[in-house]
């Protein structure tokens, strides 16, 4: 059983599907997959949910379980086969109580949000899951409520948790040290100008691989994320337009770049093959991975182009940038979402702000 990739003739966009031993589509996995792709997910989250529901489906067939049967107990099992190394799956291979998890528990958590998704969306399709979904479902911070909770919430009830208790993992970020080792790296104008707007703006690389030379005003020093199909398969998780102010030194380093190496091309798009066949192509994600790998080998920082994102709002909220302003910039669905990922202070961003208060000066009481 494993996970392919599949080209749709009606879009740019690529999807994924499961197939089983016999080289076919297994037909439930396919139909949720295919509702995910209908309704516009990112490819990359379709293709995370083949994966989990792969990875499902292997334990159901080891176990002897049908999908439409499984009890919350089996669930349960799940979450402890898992956690197995890949090779004490199958029961052949003891595994002694000192080996560590293969996977964590934010992986296992994960994982249980894409087969509960599968279960209540088979569950609206008018499939008989028996008793799985009138026991269970997703609760508040990845706990699991009873099926009904909306309606029986104020009469007693028995609850279960079947999640892990996953440490919360900060945002990573370049220092402004590392930022500049990273530019400095770059020998393009092209490269150097891409990693520049990740940083100055905080977005993400799927938005800057589909900016058009029209979403750069120039003389607002603003750019415009729009949500639109774009030929590399590159993408905006914003559901609108969102505008950037973004500084004057950026837009100088995108003019040098025009000038320098863009010259009379022919294309809309802002990042290009331009060393590289077939040149003038809208640069896509493997080039600019492939551009990563030889910074971070030049650079010993082993970063990826998101910890630009990271930076960009750590900074902004560091600088009292209000976090509604973040959040807007960000392209963040609400201000929940911002705060979730960036509402910490490290020791330091707290005293800068007790000392800005006054907070240790003028104390009332000395000792």
């Amino acid at each position: 059983m494993h996970v392919q990739r599949v080209a749709l003739s009606t879009s740019p966009m690529d999807s994924w599907t499961v197939l089983g031993d016999d080289d076919a589509p297994v037909e439930p996995i396919e139909r949720y997959l295919a509702f995910l792709t209908d309704t516009d997910k990112s490819p990359n989250t379709v293709k995370a949910y083949a994966h989990d529901l792969k990875d499902y489906w292997v334990f159901l067939s080891s176990s002897g379980l049908d999908w439409r049967e499984v009890r919350l107990e089996d669930i349960g099992e799940f979450i402890t086969w898992l956690r197995l190394p890949p090779a004490a799956r199958s029961g052949r291979v003891a595994v002694l109580p000192s080996v560590e998890p293969h996977i964590s528990a934010a992986t296992v958590n994960r994982k249980l949000a894409a087969v509960s998704a599968f279960y209540q969306h088979q569950a609206r399709q008018g499939e008989d899951v028996g008793e799985l979904l009138t026991t269970w479902q997703p609760g508040g911070r990845g706990g699991w409520k009873p099926f009904l909770h909306h309606i029986s919430k104020d009469k007693p009830h028995a609850r279960r948790a079947i999640s892990l208790k996953a440490p919360r993992k900060l945002p990573r970020v370049l220092t402004a040290a590392e930022a500049q080792a990273v530019l400095d790296a770059c020998t393009r104008l092209r490269d150097r100008f891409l990693f520049a707007l990740l940083w100055d703006s905080g977005i993400r690389i799927g938005e800057a691989l589909g900016l058009r030379h029209e979403d750069i005003a120039a003389a607002k020093q603003e750019i415009t994320i729009t949500p639109r199909l774009n030929a590399n398969q590159a993408r905006s998780k914003s559901r609108r337009p969102r505008h950037i102010p973004v500084s004057a030194s950026l837009i100088r380093l995108y003019g040098d770049y025009m000038h320098g190496e863009y010259g009379d091309l022919d294309s809309d798009y802002v990042f290009v093959n331009l060393f590289a066949e077939p040149r003038g192509q809208a640069l896509a994600y493997p080039a600019v991975y492939d551009l990563v790998k030889r910074i971070r080998q030049r650079t010993g920082l082993d970063f990826d182009p998101h910890w630009c994102r990271h930076s960009a709002a750590t900074r902004m909220l560091r600088d009292g940038v209000p976090l509604e302003s973040v959040s807007t910039i960000l392209g963040h669905s609400s201000v929940t979402t911002t705060l979730q990922v960036y509402g910490h202070l490290t020791a330091a961003d707290a005293r800068k702000v007790l000392e800005a208060a006054g907070w240790f000066t003028g104390n009332e009481v000395t000792w």
